[in-house]
């Protein structure tokens, strides 16, 4: 279930980081898919680290809440290191 919500999350922090870093941003559906891998990639590496609620289990809020927190944060990170990276790549 955290997982879903890790997705889900990326994929809405991905964009929520294009909208914001304007330079960095790929276009919605890139966005999206670099939302959706940073958002598991980073709930399951928080999680691993006991900061995230995706080892925790158990659908309480707080696991719940964990998973929306890393799953944003790890979508929006990705999009930002991919984006650094293409800009420097095309100079």
């Amino acid at each position: 279930m955290e997982l879903i919500i890790s997705l889900i999350a990326g994929a809405i922090g991905g964009n929520g980081a294009g909208a914001v870093l304007k330079k960095l941003n790929q276009g919605p559906l890139l966005n999206s898919i670099l939302g959706i891998l940073g958002g598991g990639l980073g709930g399951q590496i928080l999680g691993m680290l006991g900061a995230g609620g995706a080892v925790a289990g158990g659908g309480d809020l707080g696991s719940i809440i964990g998973a929306i927190a890393s799953g944003g944060v790890g979508g929006g990170a990705l999009l930002a290191v991919f984006g650094v990276a293409r800009k420097a790549m095309g100079k």
